[in-house]
């Protein structure tokens, strides 16, 4: 017995240890987007390294006036799926060589304002990181690719021409998958929340993708990509290699929009898939932005040059990789960084929007819900709200109205009608002219610009009643009003002070009881849209759109027809525009107006003096142009929405910042001059801003001064203190600190307000006080000495001709 307890005892200590043995090695087994012991962390913190280059250049732009741009580090994430000898033709990309090439060819990026055409006062530093993504990781993603495909038909190959079968793939199938990614590589397990609420950097990530083809091929149910997530991939074979295509062509739909093989996800990250199509998309006729079968590099030219026809160029590696630089560059100034639409200075609280549908029509209204026309104003609000910052109140409401009973607005749209000839070519191969006609949305606002506040105010008063004592005061002012009324900025001037001193009255103003007056709390962007019935059934507005947007108005165009067929086209078919549909069109010039987006596809050229565009971000999630069906905008153009509203206000309180110091240079040069007129003379590396500097500031004297040494020091300290606060902007927005980061703008405009202002009221003071004469107009004084003037000129006289007479010596 107990020989065979031992043997029991034994068998079970056998047992325990081989499960103890197994165990570990079924937990190694790597799993996808599990983060162990030891992964790799995402390293933030590049703006150490670039800190003080980022102020001396804060130091040369407000001490001595250099054209030199406010320096923005911008972090971009290139996240190579596949690249590491297990996705498509087993090809390896060094991150680490990439990294260095982009940073060398692509180091800095300036966006401009499509409005202006000019370069904005902000430069990006781009910092690249590049690295790859984990072979179970690729596997997850070609699973989830293939259970998602769907035959689509045939379509031909680029280089030989022949049918093979198509697939096509819901980009919003697939995005929980790549964003699941996202949170896996930068531990962003709570992307649910904005960067304000998460309080930490918010990073960007491009993904390019080469998929295995023959693994996810889904017409091949034998794979077990499960299985293939655990195992060591094998090397390919010549035959291998040249089956690396599949024998088939999958594509991208996101929400049905156009077909195309880059995306913007509703995350903060793009997803460049080199193994999808080639796909080809833009206007007809146009070469302009057009994305061809050659537009994106493919690593069948690389690995196989030899199969390819004679008209197919030959691509190295360092090709490729050139063309992948250039690719990254391209998505960094369309999606990540982009230009800006309108350049808007706004310090508003509350922000305004009322919908105002006009038809001239009674047969359905679009304010109705639950139909296909309908618009839904609670989900055009949650998507505004993404673009303002905390502390913003975001307020929209809608109302219709009859074009029968407002004359001038009717009479405005029938103004803004147009035609233009066209010429198409028909299946008999001729040239058929026709007139279309068209909505010009510059005149429409131009004739409606008046009657926009009355509607306005009128809409608020109907919808809810509280809010025009909220938004339009009815003030009774009948106290004497000191200073501007109508300024934004409650605090007490600078010049203040300085104006006391020399005691001038200021004009009583009375303002009469009742006055409705618009308070600077708020600022109102009023929404048209014309429905339209018995018109044109192709009826659109300029440049074949339904929406026309400028820094103030969105108007946008709807009516009851069919499908419009436009003059752009997706892979061989028409895209079509819906004009019943308005919502996806109001969220796009609401994201114009409200935060200065620009659409994907449109980047402002100072050569060609007008914006150009490239259509190969024109798919995604955002609701901008003839390729895009959704009415969404992506966490990435929100946050660019945000950083819009930063630079604007960084903008122009650099501008104001220069004009000063211009002014102040200016009253210098002409008056820091020798006894003899001549200019004074310093030392010859010095310039003329350190020369005044010097004479002014770091010298006192009790000479006479042409400005008091109290505005210089004033002057001198304010740009010692914006300096450190712009270089904390510079590190709030690297940080994606974007709450931070927008009172922070907000405080360097108002001071930059102030100090404009103070320094034009003393330099007009000091002019007056240093000028050396006066001219003084009188009138002609009356008095009693006129008479003993001539009393004493007429005895002068009489004296003169006593000497003449007694001097005669003939007498």
């Amino acid at each position: 017995m107990a020989l065979k307890g031992s043997l029991l005892s034994l068998a079970y200590a056998l047992v325990l240890a081989l499960n103890l043995l197994v165990i570990p090695s079924e937990s190694a087994a790597p799993q996808a987007f599990r983060r162990d012991p030891g992964h790799p962390q995402w390293h933030h913190g590049a703006f150490q390294d670039v800190r003080e280059s980022v102020r001396t250049d804060v130091r040369r732009l407000l001490h001595t006036r250099a054209e030199v741009p406010f320096q923005v580090p911008l972090e971009v994430n290139v996240v190579l799926i596949g690249f590491n000898g297990d996705g498509g033709y087993r090809y390896k990309v060094d991150d680490h060589k990439l990294e260095e090439f982009l940073r060398v060819s692509f180091p800095t990026h300036r966006p401009l304002c499509l409005e202006t055409g000019e370069h904005l006062d902000i430069e990006h530093h781009v910092v690249f990181n590049a690295f790859h993504a984990g072979q179970p990781e690729l596997i997850a993603l070609e699973k989830a690719l293939k259970e998602a495909m769907v035959p689509a038909g045939s379509a031909r190959e680029t280089d030989y021409g022949r049918e093979v079968p198509l697939f096509e793939i819901d980009a919003t199938a697939v995005e929980p998958v790549f964003e699941k990614l996202y949170s896996y590589i930068f531990d962003m397990d709570n992307v649910r929340y904005s960067a304000a609420e998460m309080d930490r950097p918010v990073p960007s990530a491009i993904f390019i993708v080469n998929f295995d083809k023959v693994r996810m091929d889904p017409r091949n149910k034998e794979i077990d990509l499960g299985h293939l997530m655990y195992d060591k991939l094998t090397q390919l074979t010549e035959e291998d290699m040249k089956k690396q295509e599949g024998g088939y062509i999958y594509r991208y739909r996101y929400n049905g929009g156009g077909a195309s093989q880059v995306w913007l996800g509703s995350g903060r990250f793009v997803v460049i898939d080199l193994s999808a199509g080639p796909c080809t998309y833009g206007k007809i006729e146009t070469e302009e932005g057009s994305v061809s079968a050659r537009t994106l590099p493919r690593l069948q030219h690389v690995m196989l040059p030899k199969s390819l026809g004679p008209a197919s160029g030959h691509s190295s590696h360092d090709i490729f990789v050139g063309q992948l630089a250039s690719l990254i560059s391209t998505t960094v100034e369309h999606v990540i960084a982009p230009d800006v639409r309108f350049e808007t200075v706004d310090l508003a609280m509350r922000l305004l929007v009322p919908i105002i549908v006009l038809q001239n029509h009674n047969r359905y209204n679009i304010m109705d819900k639950g139909h296909n026309y309908s618009i839904n104003i609670e989900a055009i609000e949650a998507e505004v709200k993404k673009m303002v910052h905390d502390g913003q109140e975001v307020v929209i409401v809608g109302g219709s109205h009859s074009l029968h009973r407002h004359e001038k607005l009717a009479i405005a749209v029938s103004k803004a009608m147009r035609g233009h000839s066209l010429q198409e070519t028909k299946k008999d191969g001729r040239f058929h002219v026709h007139t279309k006609t068209y909505l010009d949305g510059a005149i429409l606002k131009e004739e409606m610009e008046r009657s926009a506040d009355v509607l306005a105010a009128g809409l608020l008063e109907v919808a809810d009643p509280s809010l025009s004592s909220k938004f339009f005061l009815r003030q009774h002012w009948m106290d004497e009003s000191e200073g501007s009324s109508d300024s934004i900025l409650k605090h007490k001037p600078l010049w203040a002070s300085y104006d006391s001193k020399r005691g001038k009255k200021k004009k009583k103003t009375e303002r009469k009881q009742g006055d409705l007056y618009r308070t600077y709390g708020t600022r109102v962007i009023p929404v048209f849209v014309l429905s339209l019935a018995d018109v044109d059934a192709q009826l659109m507005m300029e440049d074949e759109s339904l929406i026309w947007t400028s820094n103030d108005v969105v108007i946008v165009l709807e009516h009851q027809s069919e499908k419009i067929p436009l003059s752009y086209v997706s892979e061989t078919e028409r895209r079509h525009a819906i004009p019943s549909q308005a919502q996806r069109h109001i969220l796009a010039g609401l994201a114009s107006v409200v935060g200065g987006l620009s659409a994907p596809y449109e980047k402002a050229s100072h050569v060609h003096e007008r914006p150009v565009v490239n259509w190969l971000w024109a798919a995604g999630c955002h609701p901008f142009g003839p390729f895009s069906n959704t009415s969404q905008i992506s966490q990435m153009l929100q946050d660019v929405a945000l950083r819009n509203s930063i630079y604007a206000r960084v903008d122009s309180a650099l501008h104001r910042i220069r004009d000063t110091s211009e002014a102040v240079e200016a009253f210098a040069a002409d008056h820091l001059k020798t006894s003899l007129g001549e200019p004074v003379k310093g030392k010859k590396n010095k310039t003329t801003t350190q020369l005044w500097l010097e004479k002014f500031y770091r010298k006192t004297t009790n000479l006479p001064e042409p400005f008091p040494h109290e505005l210089v020091e004033r002057l001198e300290k304010y740009l010692d203190s914006l300096e450190e606060q712009l270089v904390d902007l510079s590190s709030l927005l690297y940080d994606h600190r974007l709450q931070d980061a927008h009172l922070n703008s907000s405080e360097i405009l108002q001071s930059s307000i102030f100090t404009q202002q103070y320094v034009d009221h003393v330099l007009a003071s000091e002019r007056e006080k240093m000028r050396c004469c006066e001219i003084e107009f009188k009138y002609p004084v009356q008095s009693s000495q006129t008479y003993i003037y001539g009393a004493i000129l007429i005895a002068g006289f009489f004296v003169y001709f006593l000497v003449i007479f007694f001097s005669n010596p003939v007498r």
